[in-house]
Formats: structure tokens, C-alpha cells, sequence
């Protein structure tokens, strides 16, 4: 009402000296080009000109950049000098308005578009849908389900810790989404509990994460003198304790990071103690052999402990132990040799560079297995059809396999059902008529020991019912 007061004089037209200052007063506080206000002005009074006068009408409308007048014609005609005050100040007024709203939308996105990334704290405002909402002070922001950390619940007035996912306008305001299951939000918590890394004197190489439950990280030291997994730790774990708390109890393994893939993958790998790593560069592998007992807790629980590694290493981990590898490659070798235009020298060669299956060698590129065989191209693509089809009914097998299975357990189920039923019936009918199951007669269920023989021995007691002996 204050901006329309100004624009508009006593008789409700344009006040040109007020829409000047008030243009100049949104380049100063808002950022705004005073030039891109004017335009905005002429560009609504023009619109609403052509619905007064007509679309077809030849419309000019101009305001002066010096004096605030406006200056409007139509077919060379010039207009109405009320009907332009009158309809001015309105149109004024709403592209004002607007043209703030703009800014401020544009002023955030601006703010927080730069902060992507980086870590935030904000207060729990509410919760709905799953989807938290928080208050950055300048904005409220969203916390949505699938970028809340799993089994973690926020309430609100709590203050929480989280990392600026995506910044992008919606309408006249701006949408900030916040994750707290992303990598980045560890990074920035090491940075803050940890002095050297925030220093630039120990350095997070590689990461990997699974929100919740683990997260591996490899870090390395440009100062000798300074262990950089115990620098991380701190001492008696206190560093590593604050981040684990925030984090809900997640785990988090730091280990030496190394641009050597014998050394690095080990290193990921722990506790497991690893034997020998073999790496085939060809197709990204990296065969790990362990004893026995390491084989469990190298793979860890649900194939957790060398999905991270692979992860953190970039490199495909297979965990095995000396005794299954020889397997594989002897089996490998056997089914190679079988396909048609296989050399025995081939065979072996593929299965040294860890193809060790029909699959790895049906995304083998031509041009590689032409090199190594010296084969053509004929024969190379050959090959690759035919590993193809082989890999393909593998997994038929495989699919099959696991069908039969499934049926086999699900029949296994129904007979063990079907088996307890007549149990369970002849429980209930012992129950309705006062016998239960496995009691002989006269037992006397639930009686101390002892009674069961006074119940025996006590004489009937007298029927009323009966006629008297006499």
C-alpha cells in the first residue's frame, strides 16, 4: 500500500518523481539495473494498452529514463495522459513488486547456489512426509526422506548438520534440498574435527559410503612426521568419536591411501589379512587371495567390506582363496578351449589376464582378442558370439536353477504345514474334552507329585444322584 501511496498522486495518477526515486532506491538495494525496471514498466503498460485499444493497434509506449513521464501512442495517435497515469501507477506498482520478489529469489539462489556442497547447520521446523523441513535463517529448506541417513529420525527444534544438495528457483522463491547421506557430508566433518586436513597437511584421497552403516575412507600425509590415520583417529579416538556421533553411530574405517593397487587394496580391505593381490588390467579386476578364516571377514557382512573397497580403489574385487582360484582357472580353461577357433595358447593367455568365465569374455573387445590370438576380425568376432551365447545360457541355467529352488523350498514349507495341522487339531480336541496330548489315562495333568496317587487312591465321593443301596 506504501509503494502504490507513492506512485500514485491525489487524483490517483502517476507520480513520475516518486517512480524515479523508487526505481533508483531497487538499483541500490536490490541489485537490480535500473534500466531492466523501465523495461519491465513499458513492457506491462503495453500489454495492458493492447487489451484497452486492441492487438492489431500499433502501440508505443516510453517512459522518460529522466523525468519519469511516460510518453504513449497508438497508430501515431498519442494516448489518453489520464488513462496512462491511471493505468501506469497499477502497472507500476505490480512490475515493483515483482521485480523485488525476483531479486530476493535471485539474491538467495545466488547465496546458496555457491554454497553447494559445503556443510550447513540449521533447526527441525517441521516434519511431513517423511521430509524434514529446516530453517537456514534466510530460507527454509527441505530435508527429504531419501536424503535422511536410515533409521535416523529428526524432531523438531532439533539442530542438525547436513550438506546443500541442489539449489534451483521455484516461482517467485528457491527450493534448497539437503542430504545428509551424501559423501561430501563426511569430507566436511573430517575437515571440521580434524586441523590438519582443513590445513591442507593430510589430504581425504578416496571415499566411499553406505549412509548408515559404513564408510571407508584413505587419506594421505604430505608431512612424514605426521601419521595420518592417527592424526584422523585422535587421541583415544576422540576425533573419529565426534564424527561417528553425528553420523548416528556409523562406522568408519580410515586407512593409508597409496597410488599402488597392491598396496591400496589391501589396505582397504582391513581388518581382513590379505595373501597376494593379482591384478588384471584388461577388465579392471583385481583377484585377492586370503586364507580360510579371512574369507568371511575379508567379504564382510553382506558383501559390504569389498563392495566399499572396490569403491574406495576403483578397482572390481574379487575375494577368493588360493584353492577356489586354481579351480576357476582350471575350469575356465576347460571351457574355453571348447569354443570353436580356441588355440589351447589363447585359452590359457585369457585366463592369465583374469577371464575367467564365458560373461568376461563375451564384453572382451575384438580388437583385444585379436591381438592376443592373432586371430581376424572374423574369427575374433566369432569368438565373442559364441561366449555370448554360452553366457547367456549360463544364466538361464542359473535363473533355473534358482526357480527349482525356490519351489523345492516352498513345497518343503507346505508339508511341514500340512504336518503340523493333525498335531495342532488333535491338541485342540484333547483340550474340548479335558485330555491333553501324551497324558495317559488317569494322569492327573499339572498335580504335584504325590497327588496324582491321592487322587488314585481317594475313595468316590457319594452320588446324590444314585438310589440308596437299600
Amino acid at each position: 500500500m506504501e509503494r502504490r501511496a507513492v506512485l500514485e498522486g491525489n487524483d490517483g495518477n502517476m507520480n513520475p518523481n516518486e517512480l524515479l526515486r523508487i526505481v533508483d532506491s531497487l538499483h541500490r538495494d536490490k541489485n537490480i539495473d535500473t534500466d531492466v525496471v523501465f523495461q519491465a514498466i513499458e513492457s506491462a503498460l503495453l500489454s495492458a494498452a493492447r487489451k484497452q485499444y486492441g492487438e492489431e493497434s500499433q502501440i508505443v509506449v516510453r517512459i522518460n529514463r529522466e523525468s519519469g513521464a511516460i510518453e504513449a501512442s497508438c497508430d501515431g495517435k498519442e494516448l489518453d495522459p489520464e488513462w496512462i497515469g491511471r493505468i501506469g501507477a497499477q502497472t507500476a506498482k505490480q512490475v515493483i513488486i515483482q521485480k523485488i520478489r525476483e531479486a530476493e529469489r535471485d539474491a538467495l539462489i545466488e547465496e546458496y547456489a555457491d554454497q553447494v556442497g559445503q556443510m550447513i547447520s540449521g533447526v527441525v521446523q517441521r516434519n511431513e512426509g517423511g521430509a524434514s523441513t529446516v530453517s537456514l535463517g534466510s530460507v527454509e529448506a527441505i530435508l527429504p526422506r531419501g536424503e535422511q541417513i536410515p533409521g535416523e529420525s529428526h524432531h523438531p527444534n532439533e539442530r542438525i548438520r547436513a550438506i546443500i544438495y541442489e539449489v534451483k528457483p521455484q516461482g517467485n522463491r528457491v527450493k534448497v534440498i539437503l542430504s545428509r547421506t551424501h559423501p561430501q557430508l563426511v569430507r566436511r566433518l573430517f575437515e571440521q574435527e580434524i586441523p590438519e586436513i582443513a590445513d591442507g597437511v593430510i589430504t581425504i584421497n578416496a571415499m566411499a559410503r553406505e549412509p548408515g552403516y559404513r564408510t571407508k575412507v584413505a587419506v594421505s600425509s604430505t608431512d612424514q612426521r605426521i601419521d595420518c590415520v592417527g592424526a584422523c583417529v585422535g587421541v583415544r579416538g576422540n576425533r573419529i568419536k565426534n564424527i561417528v556421533d553425528e553420523l548416528a553411530g556409523e562406522r568408519i574405517d580410515i586407512v593409508r591411501f597409496s597410488d599402488n593397487p597392491e598396496v591400496l587394496i589391501p589396505n582397504a580391505l582391513q581388518p581382513a589379512e590379505v595373501e597376494q593381490v593379482l591384478l588384471c588390467d584388461m577388465i579392471g579386476r583385481a583377484i585377492v587371495l586370503v586364507k580360510e578364516d579371512q574369507l568371511s571377514l575379508a567379504i564382510g557382512r553382506r558383501g559390504q567390506n569389498v563392495r566399499l573397497a572396490s569403491k574406495l580403489c576403483g578397482w572390481d574385487i574379487e575375494i577368493m582363496t588360493s584353492d577356489e582360484l586354481d579351480e576357476q582357472i582350471n575350469r575356465a580353461s576347460a571351457c574355453f578351449s571348447k569354443l570353436e577357433g580356441m588355440n589351447e595358447e589363447l585359452a590359457q593367455s585369457l585366463v592369465e589376464q583374469g577371464y575367467l568365465s564365458y560373461d568376461d569374455l563375451s564384453v572382451i573387445e575384438p580388437e583385444a582378442l585379436k591381438s592376443m590370438g592373432g586371430l581376424s576380425d572374423e574369427q575374433a568376432e566369432w569368438l565373442v558370439e559364441q561366449a555370448e551365447q554360452k553366457a547367456m545360457e549360463a544364466e538361464k541355467a542359473a535363473a533355473e536353477s534358482r526357480r527349482r529352488q525356490r519351489e523345492q523350498e516352498s513345497a518343503a514349507k507346505a508339508e511341514a504345514v500340512e504336518d503340523e495341522a493333525p498335531a495342532a487339531e488333535a491338541a485342540v480336541a484333547g483340550e474340548e474334552s479335558g485330555e491333553v496330548a501324551g497324558a495317559e489315562p488317569g494322569e492327573v495333568v499339572g498335580a504335584e507329585p504325590g497327588e496324582e496317587a491321592e487322587a488314585a487312591e481317594a475313595p468316590p465321593a457319594d452320588d446324590e444322584s444314585k438310589p440308596d443301596a437299600g
